[in-house]
């Protein structure tokens, strides 16, 4: 027998339960949007080049256009379609760029967990020292949001073995870090269930753009062609989440925005069609289905 996690059992795709989404919808979409901050000269971070020593200058300069610029930009393409978001946010972002999460606030968009800084994993600490990364960073949302988020991504999606029991100790209500189906299905901890919704590794800009380096277009046809393929899936009648993973660094670039724009917009005009959410808002439809109809409910 291999090693197993024992968090979820296998539930082949055709044996699912078929559901809608609010307004009849079998597709759900929203968008990731991830607001991150990095240590200067010290500590992890994606690259547009081969680091050099440190200070890696050209490396975390390029980073923090995407607060300083390209997030901004981001969010105005948002306003004009009309689209909301589930802002993955790391902590220090409230020191750093506090403007740019009180914009965020101010549009509406959910506010989840992402950590302290994209700098560190948690996957590398002590439990004792996991779980206190985790509370900082729940403390400060709680302190700047005037209440707590309900949805966790890890930086760099890294888990301990114990990373779910802790953010179900947390209070945490869902967990965006197993990007193992197209649906959510509860998973199991030692503090109670904790419900895993798709967050992207495909349609997602790092992997696609700095890991395979797929250019602007590219990645914009990776979008609208997920989105038509699933349109066409269900029809099966099996209700299906998608995500689209952003970081305003990389698509914040005016050439890579202009690309996204014309992503979105074919997203956004089937918004009869589809229902265009928040992580968070997939998580209250499930928790008002009946009970067993989503894998894992067990309750």
């Amino acid at each position: 027998m291999l090693p197993t996690h024992g968090r979820y059992d296998y539930h082949p795709w055709p044996m699912r339960a078929a559901y809608t989404w609010p307004g009849g919808a079998r597709l759900a979409v929203y968008l990731g949007v991830n607001l991150e901050h990095f240590a200067f000269g010290e500590g992890l971070g994606a690259e547009l080049a081969p680091a050099g020593p440190q200070p890696d200058v050209l490396n975390f300069a390029w980073r923090d256009y995407g607060n300083r610029v390209g997030a901004w930009r981001l969010m105005a393409l948002l306003d004009e379609l009309g689209l909301p978001a589930t802002i993955l946010l790391n902590s220090a972002m409230y020191d750093h760029a506090p403007s740019l999460v009180a914009a965020h606030r101010a549009r509406g968009d959910e506010i989840a967990g992402h950590g302290r800084t994209n700098s560190e994993r948690q996957s590398v600490l002590p439990e004792a020292e996991e779980r206190a990364l985790i509370a900082e960073s729940t403390a400060a949302i709680l302190h700047h949001e005037g209440r707590a988020p309900r949805g966790w991504l890890s930086p760099w999606i890294a888990e301990s073995r114990v990373t779910p029991d802790l953010l179900a100790e947390a209070g945490y209500a869902y967990t965006l870090n197993w990007c193992a189906d197209d649906a959510p299905i509860w998973m199991r901890t030692r503090g109670g269930r904790l419900l895993a919704i798709p967050y992207p590794q495909e349609v997602n800009d790092i992997p696609a753009i700095v890991a395979r380096k797929d250019g602007a277009a590219q990645f914009a046809d990776m979008i609208v062609d997920d989105f038509e393929e699933r349109l066409l899936q269900v029809r099966d009648g099996r209700p299906q989440v998608m995500g689209v993973a952003l970081h305003p660094y990389l698509v914040g670039q005016p050439y890579r925005l202009r690309q996204l724009r014309r992503a979105l917009s074919r997203i956004a005009a089937r918004r009869g069609a589809v229902w265009i959410t928040t992580a968070g808002g997939v998580l209250d439809h499930v928790l008002s289905l009946p009970d067993g109809t989503i894998p894992g409910d067990d309750k």
